[in-house]
C-alpha cells in the first residue's frame, strides 16, 4: 500500500482558551520536517471505535515563535473536536501530515503594508498566525483585525490577542463585533455582513489602503466580507480566504448532469504519489478521491467537502469536474489542480498526480 506521510507528534502542552476551545502545543519527531508559513493547518487522523477520522485545524503560532501550535474548538457532534477539549492532554501523541495550505503571502521584512483580518470564531486561528508573523518580521507594515464572535466569552486568544496590541504600539487594531452583550455602539454589534463592512470601511478601515486581505469563517460570512471588499475597490488577487467549516457534512452532490453518466468498459485511471506510479479502473459515479481509497492507495484527505485543500493533486492527462471548490485559487486551477474528492472524470483515461504542489 503506498501510504501518506503522517508522523506522530508529541502533545506538550494543552491550554484553554476558552471554554470550548484549546490551544494544543505539538513537537514533532526530529527525522520530520514540520517547519510552516504562516496560515498554514495540520491534517490528524486518530481512531474513534474502530472508524479513522481525520480533521484539519489551523497552526495559531507566528512563524517568529518557532513552536508549533493549533487552535481546536469543540464542535457540537464533533468527535474529533470534543475529544480534544475533553481527553487531550500532555504525552499523548497524534498522527499529523506536515503543514500545508495557501492561506498566505510572502513576508518582505522590508514592506511597509497595510494588511486587513477578518475572523469569525474559531476563524482566528490562521489570522492570529498571519497577524503574529507580519508584525515580527514585517516591521514597517500594520495589521487590521475585525474579529466576529457570538459573545465576549466565546473569544478565543483575547488576552493574547490584546498582548500582542500592547507589544506593537499603533501597528495592530482590533476590532470586536459581538452577537450579544456587545457595546451601545452600533458598529460593533450584530453579524459582519455587507453592510457592517461599509459602515468599517466608513469609519474605522481605510480600505484604500489595504494591501492584502485574509478571511477565515464560515462560508456565508466570508462571501459576503469578499463580495463587499470587491465593491470597496480590491482587486480578486488582494483577498484570501480560507473556510474553517462548510454546510456540507461530507461530500457534495456530483453535477446533475454526471448522475446517469457511466463508461461499459470503466475509466482508465493511473495516480502518482509519494513518487510511485498505480493503475485501475474506475467508474464514472465516483469521484478520484473514492476510486484511490478503494484500490488502496493511501492518499492524502481530510474533509470530502471541498473546503480544505488536503486532497489537492494535479490532473496530468484527461479531464475532470469539480462538484465544487472553496479551497484552490484560480490560478491553481489553471495550472490543472484539482480537489480529488469533489473531482468526477470525464473522460476515458485519466492521469494525476498528488506530488505536484
Amino acid at each position: 500500500m503506498i501510504m501518506a506521510h503522517f508522523h506522530p507528534l508529541t502533545v506538550t502542552n494543552v491550554r484553554k482558551t476558552t471554554r470550548d476551545a484549546v490551544e494544543v502545543t505539538l513537537e514533532a519527531p526530529e527525522d520530520a520536517d514540520f517547519s510552516f508559513i504562516q496560515g498554514q493547518y495540520l491534517t490528524f487522523r486518530r481512531k474513534f471505535e474502530g472508524t479513522e477520522i481525520r480533521r484539519s485545524y489551523s497552526i495559531c503560532a507566528g512563524r517568529n515563535e518557532h513552536s508549533l501550535k493549533v487552535g481546536i474548538k469543540r464542535v457540537d457532534g464533533g468527535v474529533f473536536s470534543t475529544w480534544a477539549n475533553t481527553d487531550l492532554s500532555p504525552g499523548m501523541t497524534l498522527d499529523a501530515m506536515p503543514p500545508m495550505g495557501s492561506f498566505h503571502t510572502p513576508i518582505d521584512k522590508a514592506a511597509s503594508r497595510h494588511y486587513l483580518g477578518f475572523a469569525g470564531g474559531s476563524g482566528i486561528t490562521p489570522v492570529l498566525s498571519i497577524m503574529k508573523t507580519v508584525l515580527a518580521e514585517e516591521p514597517g507594515s500594520n495589521f487590521t483585525l475585525v474579529y466576529a464572535n457570538r459573545a465576549p466569552h466565546t473569544i478565543m486568544f483575547r488576552e493574547e490577542i490584546e498582548d500582542l496590541k500592547n507589544t506593537h504600539l499603533g501597528r495592530l487594531s482590533v476590532v470586536h463585533v459581538l452577537e450579544s452583550d456587545a457595546a451601545d455602539i452600533e458598529l460593533f454589534r450584530g453579524r459582519v455582513d455587507a453592510e457592517k463592512c461599509a459602515a468599517l470601511f466608513e469609519t474605522l478601515v481605510d480600505i484604500t489602503t489595504v494591501h492584502t486581505a485574509f478571511i477565515c469563517g464560515p462560508e456565508p460570512m466570508m462571501l459576503s466580507i469578499s463580495a463587499a471588499l470587491k465593491d470597496h475597490g480590491l482587486a480578486v488577487d488582494q483577498i484570501k480566504f480560507e473556510l474553517f467549516a462548510s454546510s456540507q457534512p461530507g461530500r457534495l452532490e456530483r453535477p446533475a448532469h454526471l448522475a446517469t453518466r457511466d463508461t461499459p468498459a470503466g475509466i482508465e485511471a493511473t495516480v502518482i504519489v509519494d513518487g510511485e506510479s498505480r493503475s485501475f479502473t474506475m467508474g464514472a459515479q465516483e469521484s478520484l478521491l473514492e476510486a484511490a481509497l478503494e484500490n488502496t492507495l493511501d492518499v492524502p484527505f481530510a474533509c470530502k467537502a471541498g473546503v480544505c485543500s488536503t486532497c489537492k493533486c494535479r490532473v496530468l492527462e484527461g479531464e475532470v469536474e469539480m462538484a465544487a471548490n472553496h479551497a484552490l485559487e484560480d490560478y491553481e486551477v489553471e495550472r490543472g489542480f484539482v480537489l480529488s474528492c469533489q473531482s468526477f472524470v470525464l473522460s476515458d483515461r485519466i492521469v494525476v498526480d498528488y506530488d505536484q504542489h
